[in-house]
């Protein structure tokens, strides 16, 4: 029985490098938007996803608030702990940590906002709310798999969510707001269909992947999961230490974020490539810097490199670039890296 509660270690997957950058990047800098895996089946989307159970940091949290508020934060409370807060109530403070909550593709909105007990309002004069996959997501990772098949409104109220940090639910002239500050992971196989256009450029980043085609690393991922099968427990301790070192890098990169900042010449790199690539609007713009930032952080660097710039623009940018419906969604980064070749030459030239 003991096997079936081990995960996969996230260290334990062969290749993918791109899309387990973006989920720890995403650890690292929740503010990042989230990301989108697209790839054919059988690619360890899922197993990634879950597998960053293990890596996810612990944090301080209010005991029985069902948003897991943090006793530190007044300015992202639920309005009870903000009560308490400003009636200097003592909070009982405990540590749990941040985990991966589902979001079926059938639920209902009413299943993922929560819902209002109007005829309690009503007899009592007070609002009773019941919480959802919304309220359990806070501070926590919000995972979609099939994210294409959900319905697009249910979509649209993840991504507001998302952005506000903030799930607000009205019903018949009653309303009720609460925290809802999460990491948004979605996966999807495109062959079942796309996400709009306005939907897709709403998470930070997209990632493609696909099946293993160096015939060693494919021979490890057979090996890796037959071992897995056999006996979880011995597989999960062959990678103990990389598990650890990568969530001791994880929360280094984490305190280090703060303090890392970017030259004049990373915002000309950032905004030259969003014109020259004719991308719609400022968003690119915004997360590629903020990438580069957690990336330079996750390296242990202070300042943001144009090599950071490359790698955040290279996570950002795919699924913001305008398409013909006959393209094939790949392009070439030998116009991105010409770019921050250029702005650095002039940048010294002037120098």
């Amino acid at each position: 029985m003991k096997n079936k509660t081990i995960i996969y270690p996230f260290t334990g997957i062969v290749g993918q490098e791109t899309m387990k950058k973006a989920l720890v990047l995403n650890i690292i800098n929740p503010l990042l938007g989230g990301v989108l895996i697209r790839g054919e089946k059988g690619t360890a989307k899922s197993t990634a996803v879950r597998a960053l159970a293990d890596l996810l940091p612990s944090r301080s949290q209010v005991e029985g608030c069902p948003f897991s508020c943090d006793p530190r934060e007044p300015a992202n409370m639920c309005s009870d702990c903000l009560n308490k807060y400003q009636n200097q109530e003592t909070f009982v403070e405990v540590f749990g940590r941040m985990k991966v909550v589902d979001l079926p593709v059938s639920a209902t909105e009413d299943r993922v906002v929560g819902t209002l007990d109007i005829e309690h309002a009503i007899k009592k004069g007070e609002k009773k709310f019941e919480p959802g996959i919304l309220a359990q997501a806070n501070r926590n990772i919000l995972y979609v798999d099939e994210v294409n098949l959900l319905d697009d409104h249910i979509v649209d109220v993840l991504l507001d969510s998302a952005a506000m940090g903030v799930n607000t639910i009205e019903r018949e002239g009653v309303s009720f707001f609460h925290p809802s500050r999460f990491i948004l992971v979605g996966t999807m196989n495109p062959e079942e269909g796309d996400l709009r256009p306005q939907l897709l450029d709403r998470f930070g980043m997209v990632v493609d992947v696909i099946g293993e085609r160096n015939p060693e690393k494919r021979i490890d991922v057979i090996k890796n999961r037959l071992a897995y099968e056999k006996d979880k427990e011995a597989f999960a301790k062959q990678f103990t230490t990389d598990q650890q070192e990568l969530r001791d890098r994880i929360l280094i990169a984490k305190k280090l974020l703060e303090k890392v900042s970017y030259s004049d010449q990373m915002l000309e790199i950032a905004v030259k490539i969003s014109i020259e690539l004719e991308v719609d609007g400022h968003r690119a713009d915004i997360a590629m810097i903020k990438t580069a930032m957690t990336i330079a952080a996750f390296k242990g660097q202070t300042e943001v490199s144009p090599a950071d710039m490359r790698e955040a623009a290279e996570l950002v940018l795919p699924h913001r670039l305008r398409r013909t419906p006959f393209e094939e969604g790949i392009y070439n980064f030998d116009q991105v890296e010409q770019i921050i070749s250029t702005v650095g030459s002039a940048r010294d030239a002037v120098v």
